[in-house]
């Protein structure tokens, strides 16, 4: 009698659900293999002066559009150099300086990250770093770098205030435990279908 591939996969459910739980199971293992790293997280407000005439939309529009534009310098050699010598903070900075130019704009890149809340004209500064207190002096450090020189990238007629200081995960958020093994138990669920099927 022939069977459709469905009607399989359902007959082998047992299968299936056994092989998902060993690749989560591997897949959230293989996850302590790496160094596990916490997150800091600080915002700026970017506040665009208003001009008579012009709309609250347009300004909220304006400052995220300034909030990418330093997202994206916050990757950059220089904004790298500027947090370097900001004065009130112990940034362990021989993570960095061993590496060659490359390999140390990649790692930088890797640590320290800036994303938009849109609608809001907040952006969000995030660094990683496998010591608590090192994610929160890399976030201090790239905020205050923003709110004392950010002016050299968007010009006078804007200006950067922290509103939220860098506050540090409870627990290592990378590499993610969780979707680790989430992705792992679908992967085993793909695997064990091909299998049940081709049967």
């Amino acid at each position: 009698m022939h069977h459709s591939p469905l009607s399989r996969i359902l007959q082998g459910s047992k299968i299936l659900l056994a092989l998902g739980f060993v690749t989560a199971v591997l897949a959230a293992g293989a996850t302590f293999l790496f160094p596990l790293e916490y997150r800091a997280d600080a915002s700026v407000l970017i506040i665009s002066k208003s001009r008579y005439g012009v709309d609250p939309y347009t300004v909220v529009k304006s400052a995220e559009r300034v909030g990418e534009n330093i997202a994206q310098i916050i990757g950059t050699d220089d904004f790298y150099d500027k947090v370097k010598v900001q004065e009130g903070y112990s940034v362990d900075w021989n993570v960095f300086d061993s590496l060659d130019s490359r390999e140390k704009r990649k790692e930088w890149n890797k640590h320290v990250q800036g994303a938009v809340v849109y609608g809001t004209g907040v952006l969000n500064i995030s660094a990683y770093s496998t010591e608590p207190k090192q994610a929160m002096a890399l976030a201090g450090a790239a905020s205050d770098t923003l709110v004392s020189k950010g002016w050299q990238y968007i010009g006078g007629d804007v200006t950067l205030q922290v509103v939220n200081h860098p506050v540090v995960t409870t627990w290592p958020v990378r590499p993610n435990f969780f979707t680790n093994a989430v992705l792992g138990f679908v992967v085993g669920l793909l695997l064990g279908s091909l299998i049940v099927v081709r049967k």
